[in-house]
């Protein structure tokens, strides 16, 4: 896919291909390439079996070799209800169609639960990294409760084959604090073993919906949790693309921590790559990567797909880690997708902003 092509599915949303960013400079970013691993982890206290297990995953799938990545992500059957993920595609209750649609879409890797990896391990973990997903939120319990629950042990995900495991903390939440200790333990064990780590870094609190809006989607609210993420060794942070800015400075939140005015008048402005930028610069200014999520189905999946690697890439993300646009339309548009959205991060001329 071409610049030209690119611009015509985002429309009248183009225009973000042309913005300049005045804020944080691309200049004191690590911007992902071939040599992200050598240039950041041959420095840090990963093991070799960990640098082994990343090296893995980045010479996966379309994007190999590039430094970005590309992850179809398939969970949300814990918490959504397996009949809200696969009824519109219910070929997606077999686990293996989840993982054959990861291979056929050229992804870096496949996320998915214990169970829907574990049975089909002997023949896939061989073929695509597997990535498991440790805790899920369930809303079969009643009243619904908002809560991350492990779903079982680090050493499994080791046994089927995985080379890494993911995790989500609900930071904000009155239970963040077991979320971080639990989860701090799990990055610290898969380490051990030899697989790198992923965090779903959520900023959740009902408070947080205030007049103002959903300040769990605030640049500033956002950045702070990938701040938290990649202090417990997170070596991916996966993040909601944000949606607005100033959740500190929300009236309806006061007390809620500090901030500085120049987060809003010199590291970020009103465009959402520079939200975005924010987002990537508390992940140590890029050294761990940034994938943004793809977000809930819709009308206009393609063009939403593409805008958000659009507006991952130019801000010096690592790409994109989309599911349910891809999974619950036919297999074949759900390649296709993926495809799309692989295709922004292989086409130089989208570039940091």
């Amino acid at each position: 896919m071409d610049l030209q092509k690119i611009r015509e599915i985002l429309g009248e949303r183009a225009t973000l291909l042309d913005h300049e960013c005045k804020t944080i400079s691309a200049s004191a970013l690590t911007i992902p390439s071939p040599e992200y691993l050598d240039n950041i982890h041959t420095y840090s206290d990963r093991t070799p079996r960990v640098m082994g297990a990343l090296a893995r995953m980045f010479s996966t799938g379309r994007l190999a070799n590039t430094g970005y990545l590309s992850i179809l992500p398939v969970d949300q059957g814990i918490e959504h209800s397996a009949g809200a993920s696969f009824a519109p595609n219910p070929q997606m209750f077999d686990p293996e169609h989840i993982v054959r649609l990861a291979i056929e879409g050229g992804c870096s890797a496949v996320a998915s639960t214990y169970g829907v990896l574990g049975i089909v391990a002997r023949k896939y973990a061989h073929k695509i990294p597997f990535i498991v997903k440790i805790n899920h939120n369930e809303l079969l319990s009643y009243p619904n409760t908002y809560d991350q629950t492990l779903f079982g042990d680090v050493r499994q995900c080791f046994d089927m084959g995985a080379v890494g495991i993911g995790a989500t903390v609900y930071w904000g939440a009155p239970e963040s604090r077991r979320q971080l200790h639990e989860i701090s333990l799990a990055f610290a064990e898969a380490h051990r073993l030899g697989m790198f780590t992923v965090l779903w870094c959520y900023v959740r609190n009902g408070a947080f919906k205030t007049p103002q809006g959903d300040q769990s989607l605030a640049a500033d609210l956002t950045g702070q949790a990938n701040h938290l993420g990649v202090t417990i060794q997170a070596d991916i942070i996966k993040q909601k693309l944000p949606e607005g800015n100033g959740g500190y400075n929300d009236p309806a939140l006061k007390g809620l921590g500090k901030t500085h005015k120049k987060v809003y008048t010199e590291l970020t402005s009103d465009n959402p790559i520079d939200w975005t930028r924010y987002q990537v610069a508390n992940c140590y200014m890029g050294r761990v990567g940034l994938i943004n999520s793809g977000g809930a189905a819709g009308e206009n999946d393609l063009r939403d797909a593409v805008m958000t690697a659009v507006i991952n890439k130019r801000a010096g993300g690592m790409g994109l880690i989309a599911g349910r646009k891809a999974f619950q339309r036919p297999f074949k548009e759900g390649v296709a997708l993926l495809q799309a959205i692989q295709d922004v991060y292989l086409c130089r001329d989208v570039t940091i902003a």
